[in-house]
């Protein structure tokens, strides 16, 4: 079974330490990434409000870090542009890694900018965090939509075939999206607002036209957004994967698990290497092999056959 993970902040982290990818103390490492066997990772360069001066060349420091550790770990872990270059790394037992952007800030107003970080290999671009930039408004910071320039980034992303996600945007700025992508959007590290009721999370009807769409949401194990109040479990985490199940789900839900992007954790996970026991749970309650696996990774690889193209720029 192939676990793919849309959203981690390992490489944020490891930038501002003298730690490792291969082994760390963290939430997420080499080792425990390899002994699932069948591990694609996405690796969010998130822009932190701290470096809003500078956000572009705080952007490349982190992608700098990145190359870094898949040239000092080539035996493990192989960078991925597209799902060929996702499979054949699987293929080999060795754990595939995309690179993401969270804030879309980094691009700084300039398209030309959103191409070259694309040849640079970013295949992903949260378009917010929490607060606002040019191209629209994050959640803790209003309801306003996206900018002009922002709808033109929408355009761009869908030429280029670049995942948008929408992880963190306003409501406004999100029924934009749904609006003028011309392709399957992703939410990669989000849940369900019914079940818990964070601004963070997404309402029904943000999910059942994501999926309309042909999108996929990745279920986030950050504590804080999985339970209000009291410690979260890996029950309490079933309970938002069959919520969004319960809504024509099967083929729109994923992981998006927010590894060392977080303070707490459900009880009983860890880090990368307790994701099986969320697997296992949807077993016991009769879900089956195939439901569980699309649930695990083929949904969201499913989306990069999709809307991820053979490299535009060569």
């Amino acid at each position: 079974m192939i676990i793919y993970d849309a959203h981690c902040d390992t490489i944020t982290r490891l930038t501002d330490s003298n730690q490792n990818l291969y082994r760390n103390d963290g939430h997420v490492d080499i080792q425990r990434m390899d002994g699932q066997k069948g591990h694609v990772q996405v690796f969010a360069a998130w822009i932190d409000p701290a470096y809003k001066m500078y956000p572009l060349k705080r952007c490349l420091q982190m992608m700098d870090v990145f190359f870094d550790q898949m040239a000092k770990y080539k035996p493990y872990i192989v960078f991925a542009a597209d799902y060929e270059q996702v499979m054949q790394a699987v293929d080999k037992g060795k754990v595939a890694a995309l690179l993401s952007i969270e804030g879309g800030e980094a691009i700084q107003g300039d398209l030309g900018v959103l191409r070259m970080l694309y040849r640079l290999g970013v295949r992903s671009i949260g378009l917010t965090w929490n607060g606002k930039n040019e191209i629209g408004t994050g959640v803790g910071a209003g309801d306003e939509g996206l900018t002009p320039f922002g709808l033109e980034v929408i355009q761009e992303m869908n030429t280029l075939g670049m995942l948008i996600d929408v992880s963190h945007l306003s409501p406004k700025g999100f029924w934009d999206v749904i609006g003028h992508s011309s392709q399957p959007v992703i939410a990669s590290h989000s849940n369900a607002k019914a079940i818990c009721n964070h601004k963070r999370n997404l309402t029904d009807a943000q999910f059942q036209a994501m999926a309309e769409k042909g999108g996929v949401v990745g279920i986030n194990l950050y504590a804080d957004f999985i339970k209000t109040g009291g410690k979260a479990d890996i029950n309490d985490v079933i309970r938002h994967i069959e919520h969004f199940m319960g809504l024509g789900g099967e083929n729109h839900v994923g992981l998006g698990a927010d590894f060392d992007g977080m303070d707490r954790t459900p009880e009983g996970i860890n880090g990368v290497q307790d994701l099986n026991k969320i697997f296992d749970g949807l077993l016991k309650l009769n879900y089956t092999q195939e439901q569980v696996e699309k649930i695990a990774g083929k949904n969201f690889l499913e989306l990069l056959k999709k809307v991820l193209k053979k490299q535009a720029y060569q």
